[in-house]
């Protein structure tokens, strides 16, 4: 008569529980013969049944997470021999079997110390994994012949076609995803994360599990991945793969670890060529403890797999700021000159586009078609808009000239601003010879005959601080300056004399060389409380 014993062990204890009775069931259920409170183990887990040849047998129960008897998933009624481990969750069994009266002189199918080694993590260098999962000669010492080195090459010539097809990050993802699943079954969640604005935070992609129901199970903030894996990795450019995460006292006190309940994880690097660019990530909240044998031949194919993702990434990434800056480029033709569009392209830092609101000092400019009104009756609507439009073509080339931007047209006025969305000290400099500018450029139009008649401007022009940015609706969005300089310099354009420019006393103080202008005198403006002095110079 064989009987059963199992050895139950927890970190440092052992635990022999008898089996008496021909069905045994174990599971986190206290009704279970054999009860496991334990993370991973499943309400009915799995039942141990003795035949009627005496024979011990062990079925899964349709458990969340498998059974396995050593490294082998139980699919059907399994034969146990002694020295078997059995593993539901992170919970082992050692069978010992033995005749009645016997003592155990159980060997077991896995070293108890391999089994239980809590420095089951292996850190590699990328550049050492490159050719590994390809070689002829494999770390594990197993023989590995001509026709599986051949399948191996084909399968990443396969996944590197496959991905060079892909035109979104969401088809790579995809790619990596099936083959990822497909090749290593020890992991039941992956991620991508990439540094997307070289700056060395990752930011999840994408992510996935193996098991299609638990999807919407996966925080979209990855908070479930571990970080402090995913960023050793990308800094110091090595692959780690950790059999037991939570043994290992270099990860175990993490948060996602902890609460997530991730005992097995392997993470490698997107190296491509010079740089790391992102990581490959994935976990489980099995311990993985094949990974002694197996470890480093899968650590390999993760590797070898991720340097193919890292140069789709890479184009994806290409792609992505070429059409970002392209984006920013027809935005900011818009307002700036082309000097100044290039610039703000190549320091960055415009997420979605937009340019953030900001406080600026600057010099507001108002340009206004004197008699316009009187004009546009003698006017079809559509010789109306010829009118303005070549106005506007000529007087934009001196504010671009001078670094200016464009804010907006209002009706037949030019509204343009210096000093934002970059910085320019001689801001008010700038703004005065603009002006300057326009009121010549329009007297050598009306010179040669422009339009029907002469044509005259009002400009006025005010300094000071102004909030400068995108504002506006997710749906319209304007580039535009806000605040009492603005109001100023809008009300100041009514005072002055056709064919001349104004500027305030803020703006007189400076400018490098003010003797151009002349005092006007004090002025009161509607919704100012306070008399403001202006300047007036005369176009020679």
């Amino acid at each position: 008569m064989t009987e059963l014993t199992l050895l139950l062990r927890e970190e440092t204890t052992e635990t022999e529980v008898s089996v008496e009775q021909e069905v045994f069931t174990i599971g986190r259920l206290p009704e279970c013969d054999l009860f496991l409170p334990f993370g991973g183990v499943s309400r009915n887990h799995a039942r141990i049944v003795k035949t009627a040849d005496g024979v011990w047998t062990i079925e899964d129960m349709g458990s969340k997470n498998g059974t396995q008897v050593n490294q082998n998933l139980v699919t059907c009624a399994q034969e146990l021999r002694d020295g078997d481990v059995i593993w539901l969750g992170n919970i082992s069994l050692v069978v010992m079997l033995r005749g009645r009266g016997e003592k155990s002189s159980t060997q077991y199918a896995l070293p108890l110390e391999s089994i239980y080694n809590k420095q089951r993590t292996i850190f590699r260098d990328v550049e050492q994994l490159q050719r590994l999962w390809i070689d002829a000669n494999p770390v594990n010492g197993t023989d590995n012949n001509k026709d599986q080195t051949i399948a191996r090459l084909k399968d990443l010539v396969d996944i590197a076609k496959n991905l060079s097809a892909a035109a979104s990050i969401e088809e790579i993802f995809l790619q990596v995803q099936q083959v990822v699943f497909r090749y290593l079954d020890s992991i039941d969640r992956l991620a991508l994360l990439i540094d997307l604005h070289g700056t060395g935070n990752l930011e999840l992609i994408n992510s996935a599990t193996r098991n299609l129901s638990e999807q919407q199970y996966l925080a979209a903030d990855g908070s479930w991945i571990s970080r402090s894996i995913c960023q050793k990795v990308f800094a110091d450019k090595v692959a780690i793969q950790s059999a037991d995460t939570q043994a290992d006292e270099r990860f175990s006190s993490e948060q996602s670890i902890l609460v997530k309940g991730i005992r097995s994880a392997m993470a490698v690097p997107l190296w491509d060529e010079n740089k790391v660019i992102g990581v490959l990530y994935a976990d489980a909240q099995l311990s993985s403890y094949h990974w002694a044998n197996e470890g480093e031949e899968e650590l390999s194919f993760f590797s070898a797999l991720a340097n193919i993702v890292a140069s789709s990434v890479q184009r994806w990434i290409l792609a992505q700021k070429l059409q970002t800056e392209e984006v920013i480029r027809h935005r900011l033709e818009r307002y700036h000159s082309p000097a100044v569009v290039q610039q703000l392209i190549s320091v960055g830092g415009l997420p979605d586009g937009r340019l953030p609101p900001d406080e600026n000092e600057i010099s507001i400019l108002f340009a206004d078609l004197v008699g316009f009104t009187a004009i546009s009756e003698r006017l079809t609507p559509t010789e109306i808009a010829k009118l303005l439009n070549n106005l506007f073509e000529e007087m934009l080339q001196e504010v671009f000239a001078y670094g200016g931007t464009l804010d907006k047209y209002i009706g037949d006025c030019i509204m343009a601003f210096f000093g934002a969305p970059e910085p320019q000290i001689d801001h008010a400099e700038r703004a005065v010879a603009a002006a300057k500018g326009m009121l010549t450029r329009l007297k050598h139009l009306n010179a040669n005959n422009f339009w029907q008649e002469a044509l005259q401007l009002r400009i006025a022009i005010n300094s000071g601080k102004a909030v400068v940015g995108d504002v506006g609706s997710s749906q319209r969005v304007d580039y535009t300056a806000l605040g009492a300089t603005i109001n100023l310099a809008a009300r100041m354009e009514a005072i002055c004399p056709p064919g001349e420019c104004v500027i305030s006393e803020v703006t007189y103080g400076l400018l490098s060389k003010p003797s151009d202008f002349h005092d006007m005198g004090d002025y009161r403006f509607k919704g100012i409380d306070r008399l403001v002095k202006i300047y007036q110079t005369t176009m020679q």
